[in-house]
C-alpha cells in the first residue's frame, strides 16, 4: 500500500500573503507608469489604493508606490513638473493619512523638498517600454510657448508610438520619414524599439527642431541636423544595430518633391497634424509630393495619427485628400493603454494610398 508524500507545512496564511504582496507590488508598477509619464492624476489607480489600504495592517504599500515614483532614479534625475509633483504627494498623503496610520516621515519630507523647489518652464516625462527601457522627454510646461503647440506630447503621438509597438514590421529594416515629429516622442519610440534601418524626424519651428534634437540626444540617439534636401549624413549613434537618425528642417510649402525623394522614406508617419484647417491643404500637398517615390516610382507606406476633435476638419481631410486623388483606409488602435494617452479621446489612424 503506498503512502502519500509528506507534505511540508506551511504557515497559516502564508499563500495568501504572498498573493497580497504581489497584488500590492501591482498596484506601485501601475502608479509609476502613469506618474512618471505624467499622466492625469485622476486617472491613477487611487480607489485601489484606498481598498488596499482599507485591508493592510502596515505602510508598506505607500512607501512602495513612493519608491516607484518621487523616489525613482528617472524622477530624481529628469524631474516631473513641481506642480504635478504637488499635487500627486499631497493625494498620497491624504490616502494614507485616511487610514489613521502613523504618520510617514519620507512622505513629508519629500513634500517638504518639492515645496522649496522652483518650477521651470520645462520639465521631464519617462515612458516605460515593454523591453524594459524607457523613453524619457524634455518638454515646456506650458501647453503653449514660443507661439507654437509642439513643445508637449499630444494623445496621437503616444496613440501612433503604442500602435508602433505592436506593428514593428511596418518599421523593421526601413527608411521612416516623420512629418511634424514635435518633440520626438514616436519617433524615438520606433527607433528603441522597432529597429528602422534609418528614421528622419522633422519639424519647421525653430525651437522645435532645437528641442527635438535635444530629445533625441537624451535618449542616446545622435542625429545628424541638416536642412532638407541635403544628403544625410552618416550617423555616430554608438550602438551597431541603432538607425541612421537625421533631423530636417521641412517646410510643408517650400519643400520639393526632389528633397522628399532622397530622402528615401519607405514609410512616412505623423501624429496630430490634422487639427488646423488651415494646415491641412499644405500638410496634403507634401503627401501628394510623396508619389514620386525613390525605387522606381513607387509611393511610401503612409500613416496618420490623429485626434478627431472637430468632425468638420476631419471632413476637410477627407475632402482635400480626395481632391488629390488619396485613397485612405482606418487601420486598427492598439488594443492596450501603454502610455498616457486619454481613452475617452476619439483617436483614429489612417493609412493613406498614395497614387
Amino acid at each position: 500500500m503506498e503512502t502519500e508524500p509528506i507534505r511540508p507545512l506551511l504557515p497559516p496564511g502564508a499563500p495568501a500573503e504572498e498573493e497580497e504582496e504581489e497584488e500590492e507590488e501591482k498596484l506601485a508598477i501601475r502608479f509609476q507608469q502613469g506618474f512618471l509619464a505624467g499622466k492625469r492624476l485622476g486617472t491613477l489607480p487611487w480607489e485601489d489604493l484606498e481598498k488596499t489600504l482599507r485591508t493592510s495592517e502596515d505602510s508598506s504599500t505607500v512607501l512602495s508606490i513612493l519608491q516607484k515614483t518621487v523616489f525613482h532614479p528617472l524622477c530624481l534625475k529628469y524631474p516631473l513638473s513641481v506642480k504635478y509633483r504637488k499635487c500627486f504627494l499631497t493625494e498620497l498623503i491624504k490616502k494614507h493619512e485616511s487610514t489613521g496610520a502613523e504618520p510617514l516621515d519620507p512622505l513629508y519630507e519629500a513634500l517638504g523638498n518639492v515645496l522649496t523647489t522652483e518650477e521651470k518652464t520645462h520639465c521631464y516625462k519617462s515612458y516605460l517600454l515593454p523591453a524594459g527601457d524607457a523613453v524619457t522627454l524634455c518638454e515646456n510646461v506650458a501647453i503653449i510657448s514660443q507661439g507654437t503647440t509642439g513643445l508637449v506630447t499630444w494623445d496621437a503621438g503616444l496613440y501612433l508610438a503604442e500602435w508602433a509597438l505592436q506593428n514593428q514590421a511596418v518599421f523593421s529594416n526601413r527608411n521612416v520619414l516623420e512629418l511634424g515629429s514635435g518633440i520626438g516622442l514616436t519617433g524615438i519610440v520606433v527607433c528603441k524599439a522597432c529597429r528602422p534601418k534609418a528614421y528622419t524626424f522633422s519639424d519647421h519651428h525653430p525651437s522645435v527642431l532645437q528641442q527635438l534634437s535635444e530629445n533625441i540626444c537624451l535618449n542616446g540617439l545622435l542625429p545628424v541636423s541638416e536642412a532638407c534636401g541635403h544628403s544625410p549624413a552618416k550617423s555616430n549613434a554608438q550602438h551597431p544595430d541603432a538607425p541612421r537618425v537625421t533631423v530636417a528642417e521641412i517646410d510643408w510649402d517650400q519643400v520639393t518633391k526632389e528633397q522628399l525623394a532622397a530622402l528615401g522614406p519607405d514609410v512616412v508617419i505623423a501624429a496630430d497634424v490634422v487639427y488646423d484647417p488651415e494646415l491641412i491643404q499644405s500638410l496634403v500637398g507634401v503627401l501628394r509630393k510623396l508619389s514620386t517615390g525613390p525605387r522606381g516610382g513607387k509611393a511610401p507606406e503612409v500613416y496618420i495619427a490623429f485626434a478627431i476633435r472637430n468632425p468638420e476638419t476631419y471632413k476637410c481631410f477627407q475632402t482635400e485628400l480626395a481632391q488629390v486623388g488619396i485613397a485612405w483606409q482606418t487601420v486598427p488602435g492598439p488594443p492596450t493603454n501603454l502610455f498616457s494617452y486619454n481613452q475617452h479621446a476619439n483617436i483614429c489612424i489612417l493609412q493613406l494610398l498614395i497614387p
